[in-house]
């Protein structure tokens, strides 16, 4: 997570204490392996696939193109779950980083080890966006959420709390230790018609958790026929889709949206790593909901709700005639 690479440092003259976390000793020791230059480790899976911050700054610098999507993120949490700050806080924050919108998404009610919200607590607070947006002072923010998925895809919020939510979020966060292929889990879970973005999708985290298994061809497929968004989380230990998974999602047009599930201030700032994984990818810019204007972002929430609504009465309609 430092800002830059420790050979970049070393090369301009600079001491490696100025990275975080480095003192004498280690600067002494990373210069050392700098000059002596053993061949990298391969990494084991539960530590493959992730991106350095510093190397995600340098592929964002070579795209600025892509610097629009920075002005959006679609997953961030307060002080009402298990973030540390505040609404107005974090938007402060949101400002200085160059944010002109930003997701509040705090736990939806059965995740209790996050204080999740119930349908009242998720009113209030998006009668408190409200007032805070009528500011006019700092991002839009929009009234989100990051609901509960049952392994069978199912939410625990009240639709009707939800529908008046510029953004839904579903995500798993039970039996991520899996090792069984979980499409159909995956499939359930994007058919599900109240939620516009499938939050980080394989549940992994780096040297903790290697994730859900899925043929995600068929995934991606299925994520681009219901119009549901496959997450980027850009936290530094999720980094989840990863870019191999991404590059299938691109080849099959679904859509994508990036946050940086960030519980503080702090960290805002590694949307960038999440934008590279796209970059990376292959992901079309058209196909990024962060870059939509606040409008456009609406209509397709509203078209993917429409949609699914539709989906579901028909099926419903099947399931009786069967």
């Amino acid at each position: 997570m430092w800002p830059e690479e420790a050979a970049a440092i070393q090369q301009s003259g600079r001491a490696l204490t100025e990275l975080r976390s480095v003192g004498p000793f280690t600067a002494h020791f990373i210069a050392e392996w700098l000059r002596n230059r053993p061949d990298p480790p391969v990494p084991p899976p539960l530590r493959d696939g992730f991106l350095t911050y510093a190397y995600a700054r340098t592929v964002l610098d070579a795209h600025p193109e892509w610097r629009e999507a920075a002005r959006a993120d679609h997953q961030m949490h307060t002080d009402e779950t298990d973030g540390s700050s505040t609404i107005e806080e974090m938007a402060a924050a949101a400002t200085e980083v160059g944010r002109e919108r930003i997701a509040v998404t705090d736990h939806s009610k059965s995740l209790r080890i996050t204080n999740g919200m119930d349908e009242a607590r998720l009113q209030a607070q998006g009668e408190h966006i409200a007032a805070v947006n009528a500011r006019g002072s700092g991002p839009l923010i929009l009234r989100s959420i990051e609901m509960d998925l049952t392994p069978e895809g199912a939410g625990d919020m009240d639709p009707r709390a939800l529908a008046g939510l510029d953004l839904v979020l579903g995500a798993f966060h039970s039996k991520l230790r899996l090792r069984d292929d979980q499409t159909e889990r995956y499939f359930r879970g994007l058919d599900n018609p109240d939620i516009q973005v499938l939050a980080h999708p394989r549940g992994r985290i780096y040297n903790f958790r290697s994730g859900l298994s899925c043929d995600w061809q068929r995934v991606a497929r299925r994520a681009a026929e219901t119009g549901t968004a496959l997450e980027i989380d850009a936290y530094p230990d999720r980094q989840d889709l990863d870019v191999e998974r991404l590059r299938i999602v691109a080849a099959e047009g679904a859509w994508i949206s990036i946050g940086t599930d960030a519980h503080t201030p702090a960290e805002l700032v590694f949307l960038d790593i999440g934008i590279a994984a796209a970059i990376l990818a292959g992901v079309q810019r058209t196909r990024v909901l962060n870059l939509l204007s606040a409008r456009d972002l609406a209509e397709r929430v509203g078209l993917v709700r429409a949609t699914k609504k539709h989906d579901a009465i028909r099926g419903s309609r099947t399931d009786r005639s069967d």
